[in-house]
């Protein structure tokens, strides 16, 4: 892994701290290892409805990722970094259909 594909930290006019990632490293890096070096949480989702597939939550200081239990692993990695993506604005693909990402 090079310097440039690493997470780094960056101020934002609000004085929030964003992490910034290159969109190889979003999509290569083994996922565990990714959440770690963003310091995001995945946490367990209490909705079970098979058309919720996963959210992300951004605080003052975090991102948590909360994921529907019992989700096959391929969806949920791809879920999960499709929203680090739209948190982080790293340029991706739109997920295919029937995915789609809201903000409320």
């Amino acid at each position: 892994m090079t310097e440039h594909d690493r997470a780094q930290t960056s101020k934002l006019t609000t004085g929030h701290a964003q992490k910034v990632l290159s969109p190889q490293r979003l999509l290569d890096a083994p996922l565990p290892e990714l959440l770690a070096e963003l310091d995001v949480t995945l946490d367990e989702s209490s909705i079970i409805d098979p058309s919720f597939s996963g959210a992300a939550f951004v605080t003052r200081d975090r991102v948590i990722l909360s994921m529907r239990p019992g989700q096959p692993d391929s969806e949920r990695d791809a879920v999960a970094r499709a929203l680090l993506g739209h948190v982080l604005d790293v340029p991706l693909s739109p997920l295919p259909d029937p995915y789609r990402i809201s903000e409320v």
